[in-house]
């Protein structure tokens, strides 16, 4: 009975010594990594550092100063949210751990949650706390109070519509509670009220960061994006709103409506890529119908059937659109550009000038502008002299065969030999040489493209001497000179009945 009942201590102080080895194993363990963790930190490797005191909260999860540290790393990585439950269950296994609960408060704070940031404030001030402690707990209790009042100032302006006071609160608040969702929802609604979507957008799309599964964030965002005439925008916040929510009914709808509006918008844009203006304008007229209660999608398909109009070569039309986009926005660089095109293919010269010009006060680095301008000049110069096209009574934007066609109806008609009086036959001869010269040049790309650029190809002035064409010389010296003997640059013959 005695070797048996001595057996049973032996046993049971065996047990304790093995159960306290391993234990003082553990804490060994848990020890190293709070060391290694508390180097890490010190030397700026966060992440090794946030490994260290996971395992050392693994190793000991009733170690609260394993939470403490791990909470201060989850900071320093600016992971707010993960910070907070560390710090609470520091509190819990410490009551009197008033560093974690002061920094606690400050989160708290943070987020707006001003009864409970108040509560960890006081309770600081009756836990004995350190002078420094104490001066910042009453501080943040102040501050705390200060943000009491202005919230409850801020939801009576919103109650009674006063949205510019509200905002002016707002703007207070969230200096310090820089993490409250709720209050940036609501400045984002003053903001809406007033006219100002793009800083609603700015305040949604941080209260979507805030708060989890935030779908009506995503659905104000979208609406937002899409009123302001950026439907790519739109659907890519809807679809943040289907992400969370698939079955989410307004983000839904909303969703089939911006796909819709956008596939027309894609294949407007590939239709003018491929040079297919018409095909391109008849989608953008689909575009206004499919949403006419937006203006934004109105003006935007105008200026984009504008710059169809002017590069498919039908001024008449290029002109009236673009017009009427400009009187919607006076400033709008694309439409005045794209009217200054057709304005020099109508030949209004003056009208080119003025709208690059008021194109340039808005963007004076663009090149297309300054190139359009300059020609628009040459132009004008050009049309003050000698106008090829005005000679054989064609458009800009003739053919070739038009071209040809009226200069042998012109030649038929303006042939010297028709002319029996000594001063109606030269006469019909400068005419004809020039009817020849218009000829020449409108009939030749490169000459042609020469004089649409605003340089006559044919004028000394302008080419500097001139190659072996016939052509390349001053005009000044055709005259007196007779074309139909042998020697001249032009040998026609014209039989009449």
């Amino acid at each position: 009975s005695f070797i048996s009942r001595s057996f049973s201590v032996f046993s049971y102080f065996l047990w304790v010594i093995v159960y306290t080895c391993a234990e003082c194993g553990v804490n060994a363990d848990v020890e190293k990594h709070l060391e290694l963790g508390k180097k890490l930190l010190a030397a700026g490797q966060l992440a090794d550092a946030l490994s260290q005191f996971h395992a050392a909260v693994d190793g000991d999860p009733d170690n609260y100063i394993a939470y403490y540290r791990r909470a201060t790393v989850f900071l320093a990585m600016g992971k707010s949210k993960a910070a907070l439950p560390d710090l609470t269950k520091v509190i819990q296994l410490k009551m009197d751990f008033t560093a974690a609960r002061l920094q606690r408060g400050h989160l708290l704070l943070k987020q707006g949650k001003l009864d409970e940031a108040e509560d960890d404030f006081k309770k600081v001030l009756k836990s004995n706390p350190s002078e420094n402690e104490e001066k910042e707990a009453q501080s943040q209790l102040i501050k705390s109070d200060e943000m009491q009042r202005l919230r409850s100032q801020a939801l009576n302006a919103f109650g009674s519509g006063d949205y510019t006071a509200a905002i002016a609160f707002l703007d207070k608040i969230l200096e310090v509670c820089v993490w409250d969702a709720e209050l940036r929802e609501l400045r984002a609604e003053c903001f809406i009220k007033e006219g100002e979507p793009r800083k609603a957008i700015s305040d949604l799309k941080a209260a979507s960061k805030l708060k989890n599964d935030n779908t009506e964030a995503f659905y104000k965002i979208s609406t937002l994006y899409y009123q302001l005439g950026d439907h790519e925008l739109s659907l890519s916040e809807v679809r943040e709103c289907l992400k969370l929510d698939q079955d989410h009914k307004r983000c839904f709808a909303h969703y089939k409506q911006v796909k819709k509006l956008n596939k027309l918008i894609e294949s407007a844009e590939e239709l003018i890529r491929d040079g297919r203006y018409t095909d391109a304008t008849s989608k953008y007229e689909s575009v206004m119908k499919t949403e006419p209660s937006i203006a934004e999608y109105t003006i935007r398909s105008k200026e984009r059937i504008c710059h169809c109009f002017s590069k498919d070569e039908k001024p008449v039309e290029a002109i009236r659109v673009c017009s009427e986009v400009l009187q919607m926005e006076p400033d709008n660089v694309n439409a005045l550009k794209d009217r200054a095109e057709a304005y020099l293919i109508e030949e209004m010269y003056d009208e080119a000038i003025q709208d690059y010009e008021t194109a340039q006060e808005h963007n004076e680095n663009d090149q297309q502008i300054r190139e359009g301008l300059e020609k628009a000049q040459r132009l004008l110069k050009q049309s003050q002299k000698r106008d090829y096209y005005k000679i054989l009574g064609v458009k800009r934007n003739a053919k070739k065969q038009e071209i040809i066609k009226a200069y042998r109806k012109l030649a038929l008609q303006w042939h010297p030999d028709n002319f029996q009086n000594e001063e109606e036959k030269k006469k019909a001869e400068k005419k004809f040489i020039d009817i020849a010269a218009a000829k020449e040049v409108l009939s030749d790309p490169e000459m042609r493209k020469k004089f649409d650029d605003g340089e006559d190809p044919l004028d000394a002035e302008s080419q500097q001497g001139g190659g072996g064409n016939p052509f390349h010389r001053s005009w000044n010296s055709w005259q007196g000179f007779n074309p139909f003997s042998s020697g001249g640059p032009f040998r026609f013959k014209f039989h009449f009945n």
